[in-house]
């Protein structure tokens, strides 16, 4: 006869296994550990290789989607973000670069007016996975432009391939960046080359972006999957609460002064100590143990 506790694995398993997916966006489960029953990460591939994975609107719709699923799966830590891999091209015929993102869908523009871009790019799904209580990590393997490159900056970490290319070249269709490149890559590279950036459309290659600040790791193609993956499995490792906590005080510092930050982050330092993860952590290391989080 089942338990009270087998029927809420169950149901835990089933929402967790009811993944989000579409045409152009799928999603795969990884455990965090092969050994212990430590969760999953989540592999968000944004699925259009053919239009080097850009931004439509079936894409946006199945990103919020993915985001809400995020934040109602508990045993799902830490979401991965990445764009398809290129197909194979027919006889005869050139293949497809490697695409992170390459960018919005510009056909989607064609004699539209401000008030159809208000209403699209008002609480869109970049600001949905830039709003994510969990980590997020962005998987970049090739271009990285325009809405990609705002879809990187709105994750919490970034690696790539050493052959990724990352830009805002808006400016070439008489535009700027519209899903936040304006207000996330000034903090991340500096006012000067976010200017630099957004004025001249021009690209950045991957060491290049690693230097200013705008990319944490570059590793080789071969090596991306594997590099990604093993942080994902150990932030996910770590206290889920601890995260959240830390990923909203850190976003603190983005929208406080110095001052006003530090006591947020004491208010915020403190309260973890009336959590069990706090109290499971700090015995587990007085006696020499791995923790067993309860992500509370």
């Amino acid at each position: 006869m089942e338990t009270g506790d087998d029927i809420k694995k169950k149901q835990r398993f089933s929402q967790i296994m009811n993944t989000p997916e579409s045409d152009v966006m799928k999603v795969e489960l990884h455990p965090i550990s092969e050994e212990e029953d430590l969760g999953f990460f989540a592999c968000m591939t944004i699925d259009r290789p053919d239009k080097l994975n850009a931004l439509n609107a079936d894409v946006m719709a199945s990103l919020k989607a993915v985001c809400a699923w995020m934040e109602a799966s508990d045993e799902v830590r830490v979401l991965v973000v990445t764009g398809a891999q290129p197909n194979q091209p027919p006889e005869g015929k050139r293949a497809k670069p490697h695409a992170f993102v390459a960018g919005a869908d510009i056909t989607e523009f064609a004699g539209a007016g401000s008030e159809v871009i208000r209403k699209r790019f008002t609480n869109n799904a970049v600001e949905a996975l830039w709003n994510l209580s969990k980590p997020t990590i962005a998987m970049v393997d090739g271009f990285a432009l325009g809405g990609g490159c705002e879809v990187a900056c709105s994750c919490d970490i970034r690696i790539a391939s050493d052959r990724s290319t990352f830009g805002t070249p808006e400016i070439n269709l008489g535009l700027i960046p519209g899903y936040g490149a304006t207000q996330r890559l000034e903090r991340l590279v500096g006012y000067g080359k976010a200017h630099e950036m957004i004025m001249t459309g021009d690209m950045v290659p991957a060491e290049e972006a690693h230097r200013i600040g705008l990319v944490n790791h570059v590793v080789a193609p071969e090596d991306l999957q594997e590099t990604v993956f093993a942080m994902a499995k150990r932030i996910g490792s770590k206290s889920s609460h601890a995260l959240r906590v830390g990923k909203e005080t850190v976003r603190t510092a983005l929208d406080e002064g110095l001052t006003d930050g530090v006591e947020i982050e004491a208010i915020a330092f403190a309260g973890l100590f009336d959590s069990e993860d706090k109290e499971i952590g700090v015995q587990a290391f007085m006696n020499r143990e791995t923790p067993v989080w309860k992500h509370r």
